[in-house]
């Protein structure tokens, strides 16, 4: 017995000088780069200060830009040694796991809270919580997007989400998906727009969960009472700070690329506004389907709907060129700011869901 009880003294004191040295190692890590970080920015200050030159100072900050994204890196493998913000909430973050590169989940334990969640939400809630808040999903871009380059001067852009009573896990997925997949010197910030939601959960822990995730980055607007969804929109583009809004459901996941093309469209002409291609995820499995091409138009009843587009487009047989539409889909738009404001943003009396698809386009 009392060898034994050696043995696993032992091995006790082993794990532990184990896994500090690697909790020491993380640290020394961070510091070093934290090091580097502050020597790349004076240095930089100075460069800037002695040339004087356009280029040059476009180069430094660059290579600010390009250390930043390495130092979060590193950052982000100390977040995980001390443990996830998502855990305590039973979220998950990270790859790996159900519904990876956007294919189809389930849940083994198909329960009442399940069938419950489906009735509160109109999906599957409960199969949302499994899913990573960083899983990936399939590129259906055209052969000829992945190709294409944008201009290095391109506005950032405010990303303003509208929700009312929606799933926790499925507001953060949409979070964490704009951040993953937007470059960090275009993203100017996230406006969570908040209508009046009664869910406990969407209080104190979105609060807490964005401010320590993403601090600086994530705002929250709060409705004191319900305004809809139009009133709601014109809330976060009071909020907005940058050239470029983008209007979004927080039930949504962007993909790589997405916003350079809308940038760019906007920076050659600011009264364009620009309705980026939706895909569907499926509401009890999470997969996520391809959609065909499509105008946004509507019929005799202003129902908004997709339609094939013009035949000028089919023509062109270039599947990477915008597609000029008289409607919208209200679900997503990018716009510049200022030209919002100017054409009268959206009609603030309207109190019945999709009238801005049309009113939109005619404005415009």
């Amino acid at each position: 017995m009392a060898v034994a009880r050696k043995i696993k003294t032992l091995l006790t004191v082993n794990i532990l000088v184990f896994v500090g040295i690697i909790l020491f190692s993380v640290y020394c890590r961070i510091q070093d780069r934290s090091q580097e970080l502050v020597q790349i920015v004076r240095s930089a200050d100075r460069r800037a200060r002695s040339r004087g030159a356009k280029a040059g100072s476009l180069a430094d900050r660059e290579s600010i830009l390009q250390r930043l994204d390495h130092l979060e890196e590193v950052l982000c493998v100390y977040t995980q040694v001390q443990g996830s913000l998502a855990k305590p909430m039973g979220l998950v973050e990270g790859p790996g796991g159900l519904g990876q590169g956007g294919m189809a989940a389930t849940l083994r334990d198909d329960s009442h809270e399940s069938e419950t969640k489906y009735e509160e939400y109109g999906y599957n809630a409960q199969l949302s919580d499994r899913i990573s808040l960083d899983r990936s999903i399939p590129d259906y871009r055209p052969k000829k997007c992945k190709q294409m380059t944008y201009p290095d001067d391109l506005p950032q852009i405010s990303v303003v989400f509208i929700f009312v009573n929606e799933a926790l896990s499925v507001i953060l997925r949409s979070v964490h998906s704009v951040v993953n997949h937007t470059p960090s010197h275009l993203l100017k910030e996230i406006i969570l727009v908040d209508d009046n939601s009664d869910n406990v959960e969407l209080k104190f822990n979105l609060d807490q969960y964005v401010n320590k995730r993403y601090p600086g980055l994530v705002k929250i607007v709060r409705n004191n009472k319900r305004e809809g969804l139009i009133r709601a929109r014109i809330q976060g583009w009071k909020a907005a700070t940058s050239p470029v809004v983008g209007f979004f459901d927080a039930h949504v996941e962007f993909n790589i690329g997405w916003v350079e093309p809308a940038l760019t469209r906007i920076k050659e002409d600011r009264k364009r506004i620009i309705l980026p291609a939706i895909d569907n995820i499926k509401y009890n499995t999470f997969e996520v389907q391809q959609y065909a091409n499509a105008a946004h138009g509507y019929n005799w009843g202003l129902w908004c709907m997709y339609i094939i587009p013009p035949q000028e487009w089919l023509d062109k047989g270039d599947e990477s060129a915008p597609i000029r539409t008289p409607a919208m889909i209200g679900c997503s738009f990018v716009v510049d700011r200022e030209y919002f404001g100017e054409i009268g943003l959206l009609d603030p009396g309207m109190e019945v869901y999709g009238g801005e698809n049309i009113e939109l386009g005619m404005r415009v």
